[in-house]
């Protein structure tokens, strides 16, 4: 009886497995059958480093967009990963127990925040003090950058939290043992033992401040130009694609797809640089 159980369950995984691969090919197979011809009727050079995206006069070039989405995760992950690594740090090896029963709690709850309350609370918060300290709107790449920093927070203090904890105690106390002191016990031994799953973290990380769209599109002023300061309004691909799905049609829907072609081949090539880096590590 229990040789025919895990015969059924091998099968179980392994169907399981199956329709995880079959539906990322599908989701690859609609984005490119739909997206590739767009883009060969477009130009693929006008359309990736075209600077106008205006679809009513025939312009569909999204380096605007692609540049928007590149600096507001790039002021998320300069902003977001080295409060997460330190807040782990923290909570794994200098947080008192009855704060971290609290603090545990409330980062797990900041993971379970739908995104849109995020953007209202950055609408109604971030973006009025914005307006108070640099005057204009208040929105743009920097308010961006710091909502998506807060949302990432979570993602990343939990693995990281985790890899930390996976560390064999031996390294920090053969660290101590050679007469270091229990902060570079933590942040010479400890830490660099968990870069790996740490690494693991900052992906994740990124991933969630590229695919994030209604939170965005509420701070970042949705202006499809080129940005020229940390305080311009920019559109970003995701926000590109939702804003205008809605309606468009023929060409102009085949050119949103084909915008979620590039975003999807630059998460791939984001993903595959860290898998190499990490292996590089190794």
């Amino acid at each position: 009886m229990n040789k025919v159980k895990e015969i059924l369950m091998k099968y179980v995984f392994f169907i399981s497995a199956c329709l995880s691969i079959i539906a990322v090919a599908l989701i690859c197979y609609f984005l490119f059958a739909n997206g590739f011809p767009a883009m060969l009727e477009i130009g693929p050079i006008k359309f990736i480093a075209g600077m106008r995206w205006k679809p009513l006069e025939g312009l569909y070039g999204i380096l605007p967009m692609i540049l928007g989405s590149i600096y507001v995760t790039a002021g998320a992950i300069i902003i977001g990963v080295p409060l997460g690594i330190l807040a782990a740090v923290f909570m794994t090896h200098f947080c008192p127990k009855p704060i971290y029963s609290l603090l545990k709690p409330a980062i797990e709850l900041l993971a379970g925040i739908p995104s849109i309350v995020y953007g209202f609370f950055g609408l109604m918060v971030i973006v009025p003090v914005m307006q108070d300290i640099f005057g204009g709107s208040g929105k743009g790449i920097l308010t961006a950058s710091i909502l998506l920093a807060i949302m990432i927070l979570p993602t990343i203090v939990g693995v990281t939290e985790s890899a930390l904890r996976a560390v064999p105690p031996s390294y920090y106390e053969g660290s101590l043992a050679l007469g270091a002191t229990h902060e570079r016990s933590v942040f010479f031994a400890s830490l660099p033992a968990a870069k790996s799953g740490i690494f693991a973290g900052v992906i994740l990380g990124i991933g969630r401040a590229i695919g994030e769209t209604m939170a965005v599109v509420m701070v970042a002023g949705n202006q499809a130009v080129m940005p020229n300061s940390i305080l311009s309004g920019v559109r970003t691909l995701t926000a590109n694609i939702v804003l205008e799905m809605g309606y468009a049609a023929d060409l102009h829907k085949g050119a949103l797809i084909a915008t979620a072609v590039v975003l999807f081949v630059f998460i791939m090539i984001i993903n595959l640089s860290f898998s190499a880096l990490k292996r590089r590590e190794a």
